[in-house]
This record gives structure tokens, sequence and C-alpha cells, in this order.
């Protein structure tokens, strides 16, 4: 049993080290502000989601699947809603998007 515990543990690990670098490689290659928070809150949060899952998994004491599992849940509570506030933020004090960009729903809306 402690064998299929430490190979779904080291596939939760693997899982979210390849959610890490998808975040990482789209913090670096992203064109603009916007797209790069985009690819930090999401696939950085599953990423880290999966980790703590995997850690959750391999331990062995209640105490620290309890800490894992709530952090789980914190990152899922806060990174979302905080990136959504900060890009609100940076486009309401004049960060525009990218021009590659083919939908601006936030610009204010013109008078007919």
């Amino acid at each position: 049993m402690y064998e299929l515990a430490t190979l779904v543990s080291a596939a939760f690990l693997l899982i979210g080290s390849l959610f890490a670098l998808v975040a990482a490689v789209g913090l670096l290659r992203l064109p603009d502000l916007y797209t790069r928070m985009h690819a930090a809150s999401k696939a950085g949060t599953m990423g880290s989601c999966l980790m703590l899952i995997a850690l959750a998994i391999h331990a062995s004491d209640v105490g620290t699947v309890t800490r894992a599992l709530a952090g789980v849940v914190f990152f899922l509570l806060t990174a979302p809603v905080s990136s959504h506030l900060l890009a609100k933020a940076a486009y309401s004090v004049g960060y525009r998007l990218h021009s590659s960009s083919v939908l601006d729903e936030m610009a204010p809306k013109e008078e007919k």
C-alpha cells in the first residue's frame, strides 16, 4: 500500500511540476501583463495545488496533511481573485492590451 501511495504522490508531483513549468514559460513568452498574469495564476495555482496534494498523500502525519490541504484551499480561493483584481487595477491605471489582442471588453463604450 505504501508503494502505491508513493507512486501516486510521484505522479501528482510530476504533473504539478509540469504545470509550474508551463506557468514559468508563460511568464517569459507571453506578450503582455494580462496574459502573463493569466498563465501565472491558472497554471501556477494548478501546479502548486498538485504538489501540495502530493505532499498530503505522501505525508504520514495528520498535521502535515491538514496544512497541505489548507494550502490547496487557500490557493484556490485567493489566486484567481487576486489576479483578477490586479489585472483590473492595471487596466485602470493605463496598462493596455498587446497590439495582437483582438477584443478589449473593458474599453469604454462609444456613444452612437
